[in-house]
């Protein structure tokens, strides 16, 4: 699934008068903290309307709420740009198990990745080879990974100040997992979810399949952060065990939605435009943050 998907932009020009840029930005600052409603818009889109992916339902509700906000608060300018976005949906909700031997297993919680393709039918059943990430997968002989699930299991950095720079260092192998796990011969990926947290909330996100033709892409879900301990070290154990997992998401045509545009003119300097953006569209699972 692509983000940015649906953008609100305001293009704000505003007279700086005496102000230097520092102290004017420093006053939209101030004001934004103590008098703003973001977090109160942020509450009804995300519990009133829901999780809001592109194309869906949902999305057109959070457009239509965002256009009359805006209109509420008196801007010059408000109306809807026409785009065409993305639509991808869910199905039925996944299931995995782990398979220890025959009639022995153990449930495990996953969760499809934005874009991903189906399993077949019946679901995908097989070994598992744990890497840590990208590099070390491309080091390996087809021989040693296809008929396999490639299970990508780096975490992310938990000693890092900034969380996004975390997250920024192992999110490729959720989005190119598939695609290089794939050319190898793979038959489904999983990767643990990226989260510092150990729950049982598996985490979605976007992936790539890059050039990959549509008939040889695999299923890539996200599997919780308990869950991807408990199978690593499995894995440990037991090479040979197997992981089931069936899902049944689909990658629809493109459709009609909207950015929501707002718009003030400064009365100085009327023709130059500061854009401030963001996206309306969010993941459909409750529990996380992706």
């Amino acid at each position: 699934m692509k983000h940015l998907a649906l953008i609100i932009f305001c293009f704000l020009t505003l007279g700086l008068n005496a102000q230097s840029d520092a102290d004017y930005i420093k006053t939209i600052y101030k004001n934004t903290l103590t008098n703003g409603q973001s977090y109160q818009w942020l509450d009804y889109l995300s519990n009133e309307i829901g999780g809001r992916l592109s194309g869906s339902l949902n999305a057109e509700l959070a457009v239509e709420y965002t256009k009359e906000e805006l209109e509420k608060l008196g801007l010059d300018r408000v109306w809807l740009q026409p785009v065409m976005v993305p639509k991808w949906v869910r199905g039925t909700p996944e299931f995995a198990y782990i398979e220890t031997a025959p009639g022995k297993t153990i449930s495990v919680n996953i969760c499809a990745l934005g874009g991903s393709v189906a399993t077949p039918l019946q679901g995908v059943k097989a070994e598992v080879i744990e890497v840590q990430g990208l590099e070390e997968l491309k080091a390996l002989d087809r021989k040693e990974v296809e008929g396999k699930i490639v299970f990508f299991n780096r975490p992310m950095q938990a000693d890092l100040i900034l969380t996004f720079e975390a997250y920024g260092g192992c999110v490729d192998q959720r989005y190119n997992g598939a695609e290089e796990a794939g050319k190898l011969g793979a038959v489904a990926m999983i990767v643990r979810s990226m989260n510092l947290r150990m729950d049982d909330l598996p985490h979605t996100g976007s992936m790539s399949y890059g050039d990959t033709p549509v008939s040889k892409r695999i299923a890539s879900s996200a599997i919780s952060t308990n869950d991807a301990e408990m199978l690593s070290g499995m894995l440990k154990i037991d090479s040979g065990l197997k992981l089931y997992i069936k899902q049944s998401c689909r990658q629809l045509k493109d459709v009609l939605s909207y950015n929501v545009i707002g718009e003030i003119t400064g009365a100085e300097f009327p023709e130059e435009i500061i854009t401030v953006g963001g996206h309306l569209d969010s993941w459909d699972l409750r529990g996380w943050f992706a």
